[in-house]
């Protein structure tokens, strides 16, 4: 029986905008690793390679980076009209791969839902199903 290709087999174009509506808007939930966690600690000059309660929650036996008020990332930056990541060298995962996750790709429909809030999906680089692929696979960096 022949393997059935992906509705984005043709790939995809995306190039962030820097908008910061992936990292605002709805409570949610941007899950962190304990490597994640200890690598964020060490770029922000932490002394315990751990995240304080302002930065980091645990939800059961995980973590996830907390929220200001409204729903920004706790890290989401916006300063002169220009909005920025004060982690990005060293954000998880799941920063990383956006919007490239299994939820926006589990259909065409999925995907046009999710670009109605990220201007970047649809336009900019093309990105072939190769690489769409490595990214919604990827397990850590």
């Amino acid at each position: 029986m022949a393997k059935r290709q992906k509705w984005y087999g043709d790939g995809l174009n995306f190039t962030c905008t820097q908008c910061g509506n992936c990292c605002s808007g709805e409570p949610g939930y941007v899950w962190a690793t304990k490597k994640e966690i200890g690598l964020i600690a060490k770029f922000l000059d932490r002394d315990d390679d751990w995240l304080s309660k302002k930065h980091l929650r645990r939800v059961g036996f995980r973590y996830s980076l907390t929220e200001k008020p409204g729903g920004d990332c706790i890290f989401l930056t916006r300063e002169g009209g220009k909005v920025g990541c004060s982690i990005y060298p060293v954000r998880p995962l799941q920063c990383r791969t956006w919007p490239f996750w299994n939820v926006n790709l589990s259909s065409a429909h999925a995907w046009s839902r999710a670009s109605n809030g990220c201007p970047g999906m649809n336009n900019g680089k093309h990105h072939d199903l190769v690489q769409i692929e490595t990214t919604r696979t990827q397990r850590s960096w």
